[in-house]
């Protein structure tokens, strides 16, 4: 029997390699930058606050929904040393895991975070390879998925819409060009996506967009960030279809 989700993948990776990440070159990358949170933010630490203050924000107009996430279960997706654990996610649901490849960013999130009885597993493994072993609330993915391949994002997109609890949302908040083209971090081997790309990517992956915003009050120079709330498409249409 033929997956149609693997059909997607191939069939849009087809038109969309021009630009890859480099799996070996950003690990030996992340390898060399201190555990902190300004290393986390590649020196714009400063920004962590209003960040925060952003996706809690949207985070709260999700819970207010007609069909809310629960809060029992969250995933922090390239988790780093956890500043998005402790700082959101603990706020709000009672279990919260984390997935990161790099080892030192892992233990140093147990210090970061501290005695916290909200945090549940820790998985030490790269996005491209993590597999879900249980249902979330909300998956929280940000300023990591730059780091994918295009196929390898829309592969991971479907295992996380295929681990979501009924009401569940796949939350992506990540930057974007200005324009309509791909731009490449030849340093760190990522690429920042523009908004169509995206848009299609989420698409591939059997995803529907049912909320967005634009994170406020970054400095000008930065990218455009947005944040992207994510449900199965056919689980909208089937509700659809049943009203």
């Amino acid at each position: 029997m033929i997956d149609s989700d693997s059909i997607k993948v191939q069939t849009f990776v087809s038109t969309n390699s021009e630009k890859v990440p480099n799996y070996e070159r950003a690990a030996k990358y992340w390898s060399k930058i201190p555990a902190t949170v300004d290393g986390m933010l590649v020196g714009f630490g400063f920004v962590s606050d209003v960040d925060i203050k952003g996706s809690d924000k949207f985070l709260k107009s999700l819970f207010q929904m007609q069909f809310p996430p629960g809060k029992e279960r969250a995933l922090d997706c390239g988790a780093g040393i956890g500043r998005i654990s402790k700082n959101l996610l603990t706020k709000h649901f009672n279990i919260v895991d984390l997935v990161e490849q790099n080892r030192t960013f892992i233990e140093e999130a147990k210090s970061y975070i501290g005695q916290n009885e909200r945090i549940g597993n820790f998985y030490n493994i790269g996005l491209q390879n993590f597999k879900p072993s249980v249902q979330y609330d909300v998956i929280w993915s940000q300023w990591v998925l730059g780091h994918l391949r295009d196929e390898d994002l829309i592969e991971f997109l479907i295992k996380c819409r295929d681990h979501l609890m009924p009401g569940g949302v796949i939350v992506v908040k990540e930057n974007l060009t200005s324009s309509d083209s791909i731009e490449m971090d030849e340093e760190d081997s990522s690429v920042t996506r523009p908004y169509s790309l995206m848009q299609k990517l989420f698409t591939a992956a059997g995803l529907t967009c049912i909320c967005e915003t634009k994170q406020k009050n970054f400095p000008k120079f930065l990218y455009r960030v947005d944040m992207f709330a994510l449900r199965p498409t056919k689980l909208l249409q089937n509700e659809a279809t049943s009203q």
